[in-house]
């Protein structure tokens, strides 16, 4: 799920609930002028215990409803927040994203969520965490990756319906993309599933 387009929502529920959405906003937004500089002033690290409340209050805010939140509180208490990076801008945590396992016979990750304030979206920060997770998940050596969201936005990072085709999965269709992180890893389609968090929503 992308707090960024919410139109085709990669988000297992979110598909479901966008039209509910509310629009929100962060307190005190940062100083656009600042906001202009943000690459060479933007942190992107890894998440740390004193950043949970934090992300989940941006995640609340980002899609305007809860689910994604409790998703990532879930997916962390699980012990399946594989790739969890957030964005820092003066201090203030501004954007996240979440790697989780899926149940497959290579190592495989699913993509969601992508959370952004909204003060700060349609800037690339969004993008700059899926880089940098995807990144990080091939140093790692995951083998692949699935996402479920809008082509038109996806497809940038190398994800592609036409390399989901013929896999397993409850939501498999035209929203539903996959990449490979490893030569060769999605050659044989095979069934592959979204952690248990995701079905306790």
């Amino acid at each position: 799920m992308n707090s960024e387009s919410l139109d085709h929502a990669s988000g297992l529920f979110l598909l479901k609930r966008a039209a509910r959405s509310r629009p929100a906003t962060l307190p005190q937004p940062m100083d656009t002028a600042k906001l202009r500089a943000y690459p060479d002033t933007m942190l992107i690290r890894s998440e740390t215990p004193s950043d949970i409340d934090a992300i989940r209050a941006l995640t609340e805010t980002a899609f305007g409803q809860p689910d994604e939140a409790r998703l990532v509180d879930l997916l962390r208490a699980d012990g399946d927040a594989a790739i969890s990076f957030v964005a820092v801008l003066d201090d203030q945590i501004v954007g996240h994203v979440l790697f989780s396992p899926m149940a497959a016979p290579v190592k495989t990750l699913g993509l969601a969520p992508v959370s952004v304030a909204p003060t700060y979206q349609k800037q690339g920060i969004g993008a700059q965490l899926i880089r940098r997770g995807l990144s990080q998940a091939q140093l790692d050596g995951w083998q692949a990756s699935f996402v479920l969201g809008n082509p038109d936005y996806y497809t940038r990072f190398g994800y592609s319906v036409e390399a989901a085709k013929g896999f397993t999965n409850q939501f498999a269709g035209p929203y539903f993309m996959a990449r490979e992180l490893a030569p060769d890893a999605l050659k044989t389609p095979f069934a592959v599933s979204y952690a248990p968090a995701f079905d306790k929503l």
